[in-house]
């Protein structure tokens, strides 16, 4: 039974409930201090609740944002100077620039394995290493962004049944209110009934921000995840481009002979 039922359960119960009513002033500001005033004790221990998960969640919300706003301008600006660079001895000097990226923990760990593969001769011993690695230190990157990610998820699902849990407990209230008043009044009724849409309205107040923030950053984090698999293959192929080497150009007999070929060719 939920609060609309005592309200009928009153009406219908008591016959000089509209004269009771009469009397009942319409809600200011100093009706609902003196409905704050007199919640009950597990009321009050769901509002803490629920406002210390308010601020919890605002807290991911806004640190991760900037978090993820920063890694994704660093990433932009380290991704242009990777494709600028002529040498990877180049990005790696100046990579400590932009850090806050993701992408500087997978060139690093992917470069540093790099040079341990390289032998003598300046060839690669095992790609598959430089594969395994590069994967490794991608999947650490984002792990490290998802941090705290599934405090909100907890938030955003749980603080509806907290509040729910209050507006149960303001049912009862409001029943034990009208076995003690003897009669069905709005009187006995009313303090249980504020209790429960005061403790629901605050957990739906927690829940909606939590889950609309924790769909945005997930979107942001997929995208950020893209990227990191994307410049993953772009640097393993800038390695093994490296390790192929240059295209030597013919001989200028060879090239003069290609060249008469060609214009065969064309007439």
């Amino acid at each position: 039974m939920n609060a609309l039922s005592v309200l009928l359960l009153f009406f219908f119960q008591a016959p000089n409930a509209v004269d009771q009513t009469q009397a009942v002033q319409p809600l200011g500001g100093s009706s609902l201090l003196e409905v704050a005033h007199n919640l009950g004790p597990v009321a009050i221990a769901v509002l803490v609740i629920l406002l210390i998960a308010s601020l919890q969640s605002w807290s991911i919300i806004l640190s991760k944002s900037s978090s993820f706003r920063k890694a994704g301008a660093q990433s932009k600006r380290f991704l242009r100077a990777f494709q600028k660079a002529e040498r990877l001895q180049d990005v790696a000097a100046v990579s400590e620039q932009f850090k806050p990226s993701p992408l500087v923990q997978v060139f690093e760990d992917t470069y540093e394995e790099y040079r341990h593969q390289m032998d003598e001769s300046g060839q690669i011993r095992n790609l598959k290493a430089l594969e395994r690695t590069a994967q490794t230190a991608a999947s650490e990157a984002l792990t490290a962004m998802e941090m705290r990610m599934t405090w909100l998820a907890t938030i955003g699902n749980v603080a509806t049944f907290v509040g729910l849990f209050g507006t149960i407990m303001g049912i009862m209230d409001a029943f034990v209110g009208l076995g003690t008043s003897g009669g069905a009044t709005l009187r006995a009724v009313a303090p249980g009934i504020a209790e429960a849409l005061i403790t629901t309205a605050a957990g739906i107040f927690v829940a909606v921000p939590a889950v609309m923030g924790y769909n945005q950053l997930t979107s942001r984090l997929r995208e950020l995840a893209a990227r990191l698999d994307d410049f993953g293959r772009e640097l393993l192929n800038t390695m093994e481009e490296l390790q192929a080497g240059p295209i030597a150009a013919p001989p200028p007999e060879e090239y003069a002979r290609q060249r008469e070929v060609s214009r065969g060719l064309h007439r």
